[in-house]
């Protein structure tokens, strides 16, 4: 299995920028897409962006595409979430996964292993 460690987040004002990381131990980082996903009080955890095993593809929730950049460098066993743009509605707590397939996909249950969260609050 591997463990997910995010990192990042914090308080921005609207229209400002943040970059999430997520550093994973254990098992071959690359045999995994990486996801980001978050959840507001209340809510259903919603899928942000999702990366490829080599890095070459992406998919990005409508809310987020242009604003959101998604990398990671398998040499490091990370991933990123770059976050520009922010918006009020962004407020949220951001939680890294992966998914041991070869398919990018958007349904959180999909995924088999979760990072503990990180808070973004993006003040209006």
């Amino acid at each position: 299995q591997v463990q997910l460690a995010e990192s990042g987040g914090g308080l921005v004002q609207a229209g400002g920028s943040l970059r999430l990381s997520c550093a994973a131990s254990g098992r071959t980082f690359s045999r995994y897409v990486m996801g980001w996903f978050r959840q507001t009080p209340g809510k259903e955890r919603e899928f942000v962006a999702a990366i490829s095993r080599s890095g070459t593809n992406t998919n990005y929730a409508p809310s987020v595409k242009g604003r959101f950049t998604i990398l990671r460098d398998n040499a490091k066993n990370t991933v990123f979430l770059r976050m520009n743009s922010l918006k009020h509605e962004d407020t949220a707590v951001y939680y890294c996964a992966a998914d041991e397939t070869i398919l990018i996909r958007t349904t959180d249950e999909n995924y088999d292993f979760w990072g503990q969260g990180t808070q973004v609050t993006v003040s209006s």
